[in-house]
């Protein structure tokens, strides 16, 4: 498939954000891979209007929401200077105009400090890594009632809306990390009423596991951009995604774990 239309589809769409029907629907032949291309597209026009590229987000990497939302592989999407939002002391005021059918992932990030090589080895991952950090992201969708594929999930650059990023700890400032990361616990809130809770083996068995699955496709995607020291990975969700709403207060906890939570508001 041409993915040049897509592409100028993509660019308009961000643009005026709204609902439509899913891009797998209207275009015959759409994979994963043609998606990725078409957001290449969008990738390059917001280079082109001074936008920065700060790193990755990895998406669908929860087996668990596996059947729920019809996708069976993880996939990924660019992170930008602007759509990172910095929670000072871990609280964040975050605005969701422009974001359709906003939800909420509470996820783990990395820092890297050097270009991670194609392995499964979690010791020889986290040896690239500066820092790790609680991590939020805001997913959208532009297809009514969430219904995508992985191609509709691919070309929309991975869902991304924001990263709303926590207080960074150095890697070496916890013991075992790499060990530890499958079991860490999230629970996450609305108010003060737990909306769900998840563990870290839920993202591909640990979030460095999901880490090696961005670095194995990036190495098989030569037009992508490679991974580079400073850019920022956040892992994917540890539970479900969550709708959320201006004027709404969400909050998380860490059981187990050397990180703190956050606290969110939406405007």
């Amino acid at each position: 498939m041409d993915a040049t239309n897509l592409g100028r589809e993509l660019i308009d769409l961000h643009q005026r954000p709204r609902l439509l029907p899913p891009f797998s629907a209207r275009y015959p032949g759409l994979t994963a891979d043609s998606g990725y291309a078409a957001a290449r597209q969008l990738h390059a026009h917001r280079l082109a209007q001074g936008w920065q590229l700060k790193g990755r987000k990895i998406g669908f990497t929860n087996r668990t929401l596996w059947d729920r939302y019809g996708v069976h592989e993880p996939m990924w999407g660019s992170v930008y200077d602007r759509t990172i939002v910095y929670a000072e002391k871990n609280l964040a005021k975050v605005p969701l105009a422009g974001l359709m059918q906003p939800r909420i992932e509470p996820e783990i990030c990395f820092k890297l400090k050097s270009a991670p090589p194609v392995t499964n080895d979690p010791e020889k991952l986290l040896a690239c890594i500066e820092w790790i950090a609680h991590s939020v992201e805001i997913v959208q969708c532009h297809h009514p009632e969430w219904k995508v594929s992985i191609a509709d999930c691919t070309a929309d650059n991975g869902l991304h809306g924001r990263l709303i990023l926590g207080t960074p700890v150095p890697v070496e400032r916890i013991s075992g990390l790499a060990a530890a990361l499958p079991f860490l616990k999230v629970v996450l809130k609305k108010g003060g009423e737990v909306k769900d809770q998840g563990v870290g083996t839920n993202v591909l068995g640990s979030p460095l596991l999901a880490f090696a699955f961005l670095v194995q496709i990036l190495s098989e995607q030569e037009e992508s951009p490679p991974l580079q020291a400073g850019e920022i990975i956040s892992t994917g969700t540890l539970t479900d995604a969550h709708p959320v709403a201006p004027g709404e207060r969400w909050s998380t906890d860490f059981h187990g774990f050397a990180m703190r939570g956050m606290e969110i508001e939406f405007t």
